[in-house]
């Protein structure tokens, strides 16, 4: 009889455990540190609730409206930092992200945010500049600006943008990063991809297609 029991015991801890795990190829993980650790946490976990989300922001775009987190409920969005005079990766980053615009044109449901990491060069009239030559569409893609203070802050505790941050902790480091970031319906970050590789561009292009099956 006591067999028995533990042998039950047994079969349903399995049963569960089944229940409880997650498909690796058909969802993506969660990324919960600047570590980038992937985590795939199952929606019957406790840790679900936990998962790390995009905190409460607001920046002014290309054509001078306020853009806040309520801009991308219950869309997809791939965020990444940049500013307008870099000569070195940030040309290349928008490339790429141009490509995602034409690829996402017609589908409302991804947006793309560029942040400016030098504000005090980058006024809305210089975005908005910028934005043109890019052929950015605006209800697409939102170039923002706004307080160093806040898109540093975010940069680094949000999105974990800032590698060079991680070692040093120093607040007044300059952020420059070629990361492009993909963020799900929820706020959560599902992947980090070099926005200057073409190869990387192309898995988050095929990791989009994923994460829009999962809602």
């Amino acid at each position: 009889m006591k067999f028995k029991s533990i042998l039950l015991f047994f079969i349903l801890c399995v049963s569960c455990k089944r229940e409880a795990s997650v498909d690796k190829t058909k969802t993506l993980p969660f990324y919960n540190s600047e570590e980038f650790t992937p985590e795939w946490i199952h929606e019957s976990a406790d840790a679900y609730s936990e998962i790390h989300t995009i905190a409460d922001f607001e920046f002014t775009n290309q054509n001078g409206q306020k853009i806040t987190n309520q801009n991308f409920i219950g869309k997809i969005y791939i965020a990444d930092f940049f500013f307008t005079t870099c000569p070195s990766i940030c040309p290349i980053l928008a490339k790429n992200m141009g490509s995602l615009q034409e690829m996402y044109k017609e589908d409302e449901n991804i947006l793309l945010l560029s942040h400016s990491v030098m504000p005090w060069i980058d006024s809305v009239s210089k975005i908005k500049e910028y934005a043109l030559e890019q052929k950015v569409i605006d209800t697409k893609w939102h170039i923002v600006t706004g307080e160093r203070e806040s898109i540093y802050k975010i940069a680094r505790t949000s999105y974990f943008a800032d590698e060079d941050f991680k070692k040093s902790k120093d607040e007044s480091e300059f952020i420059h990063t070629e990361n492009f970031v993909l963020v799900d319906k929820k706020g959560r970050i599902r992947g980090v991809y070099n926005g200057t590789l073409a190869l990387d561009v192309q898995r988050l292009k095929r990791h989009i297609e994923i994460l829009k099956k999962e809602f």
